[in-house]
Parts: structure tokens; sequence; C-alpha cells
């Protein structure tokens, strides 16, 4: 029997796409061995996202509850978090590879004196094992690693659905545990953007634009399909190198890797590092004049056309049935 533990991750007191997701893999895990599934919740005034997680058939959450935790800090929570782990003694403890637990599942296992399967797509257990999958090399390569200690995991958003499942929860309040060097680095400010549209990790579906757009100016067109679709925007690295997006936007190796349900490719030639942040789409649309782009040989549909025809239709289109 298994003890599964998540990190449901919350910001402002409102829980994260991705703990919905956790909870998911969390009660698979442990159904089939046939143990619990643990949430675990940290911040400030967090009970309510406890009892947000029995929608998810969670039974019993942990949180860590103070208003010195109101921000992040990898430190503070890293520690909150290993004295729960000292608690439960969990065979897995499953993060989220947002931008939170990238920081925050090194630090954890490092003080666990354990390392950390990053950005993995797949968990589950076969016989004594933890069985993990991950994309390596930029996804040409996909690694299978067997674990047979406790396992810390961080797995790449939208890798798994959502099911839920309401069940009653019983939430239970932990000492975080502060040490004098739990706030070395401490957030005095926390300015969140004025963005309406969905997080580019998050996002179900993320329009993108690359070199094809021609300049920043141009970008309407991809920001209007977006909205239409209820979309997040993304770009190239050529679109950010070039000043038309902010970093925040670029989806890429040296960007964010993104795994959404739908991913519209416009005037993206498709060099490998981009590939490398969005080939885990379950589909993929490429919308590029050029017939030998690289991109069409990842696309589920390709449309070979200037994108400042095709998008405009395609959104008029959409704009009827939606």
């Amino acid at each position: 029997m298994a003890t599964i533990l998540f990190l449901a991750e919350q910001r402002d007191g409102e829980l994260r796409k991705t703990a919905g997701e956790l909870a998911t893999v969390a009660n698979n895990l442990a159904a089939k061995s046939g143990g619990q599934a643990l949430g675990l919740v940290v911040g400030s005034n967090v009970g309510k996202c406890a009892e947000e997680l029995g929608k998810f058939g969670i039974t019993k959450v942990h949180i860590a509850d103070d208003a010195k935790l109101k921000y992040y800090s990898t430190t503070a929570y890293a520690h909150s978090v290993n004295k729960l782990i000292e608690q439960v003694n969990p065979d897995v403890v499953l993060f989220s590879a947002s931008a939170t637990g990238r920081d925050l599942a090194p630090a954890v296992a490092g003080l666990a004196n354990s390392s950390v399967f990053t950005d993995s797509t797949k968990v589950d257990i076969e016989g004594e094992s933890i069985a993990i999958q991950r994309p390596v090399f930029a996804g040409k390569i996909l690694m299978n690693i067997r674990s047979t200690t406790t396992s810390y995991i961080s797995l790449r958003p939208n890798s798994y659905p959502i099911e839920e499942n309401p069940a009653s929860v019983a939430v239970e309040k932990f000492d975080p545990g502060f040490e004098d060097n739990s706030f070395i680095v401490q957030v005095t400010e926390f300015e969140s953007s004025a963005a309406t549209r969905p997080e580019l990790t998050e996002a179900d579906i993320i329009v993108s634009g690359g070199r094809g757009i021609g300049g920043p100016e141009k970008y309407d067109i991809i920001e209007q399909l977006a909205d239409t679709l209820s979309a997040a925007v993304g770009a190239s690295r050529a679109a950010v190198d070039a000043g038309w997006r902010p970093h925040s936007d670029q989806v890429g190796q040296t960007g964010k890797t993104v795994a959404p349900t739908l991913y519209i490719a416009c005037g993206i030639s498709g060099a490998i590092q981009h590939l490398a942040g969005m080939s885990s789409s379950k589909v993929i649309v490429a919308i590029n004049k050029d017939p030998e782009a690289p991109i069409f040989k990842a696309a589920t549909y390709g449309i070979v056309g200037d994108l400042f025809d095709v998008v405009p239709a395609l959104e008029a289109e959409l704009t009827k049935i939606l």
C-alpha cells in the first residue's frame, strides 16, 4: 500500500488548475496500490483550498497555514513540505512542473538527501516500484525509470485530464516547523500582472505566433484568435528575440514547456528548440505559407497558406459556433 502525497498549489487563496491534475494522479496511484492519497496546501488562509480538493476525491488534506507563508519562499515552503514528509513518510511526493514546482521540488528533495524526477509526463505503480516517464534531449527520447525508494516527481501540467469524484474531506493543520534559516529570502511585495488570459503552462488552448507574423503591430491577429478561443498567447524565440513579445510568452527549449489540448502555430517554422517546448500538445495545428516548414512534420493538421488570410477566416468560422 503506497502513500501518495501531492502539493496543491494555490495563489491568493485559489487553487491552481494543476492541483486538480495532481489530485487525479494521486488518487489513481493510491487506488492501484490500495493506499492513500494525501493533499498538502501551503500558504495563508488556505483552509478553503483544502476543502475544495474534496471534489477530486481527496479525503484528507494537510495544511501549513501561516501568515508568514502568504508569499512563496523557497526555503520556508521547502521546510514546511519536508516537515510533513517526515510525519507521513510517503512513497511518492508529487509536484507540478510549474514555475513554483520547478523551484520547490529539488529544494524539498535536497532536504531529504534525495533527487527529483523533473518534468515527467507519466507516473504509475508497477509491482513494488514507481514507474516514471520523462522526455529528454528536447523530447527526442522518452526515458522510462523505475524507482524503489521515496520518489520526488514533478509532473508537466496538462499531462493528465482532471477527474472529479466528490468526497468528504478531513483537513488537518500542522506546524510548518520554521527554522532560523527558513526565511533567508523574504518577499516584501508581490505585483501581479493584469493579464486576463490563461497562464501559458496551464492553458488548454494556445495560439502562438512566430517570425511569419512580421512585426509586433501585427500580433493583434494572434490575440484576437486567442480571445475567441479563450486561449493563451505564445511566441517563438524569433518573435521574442525581435522584441515583439515578452519572454514570458516564449514557448520552447529556452522558454516554457507546454502540453495543451490544442496548439495553433501561426507563422512558426518549427525549429527543434520550439518543438521541444510544445511537442507534447494533444493536437497541433500549423499555419505556414512554406510547405517545407519543419512544423508540418509535427502537426496533426497543417494549413499551407498566408496566416493573414487563414487566421481571420478561421476566427470568423469559430465565432459562428462559439
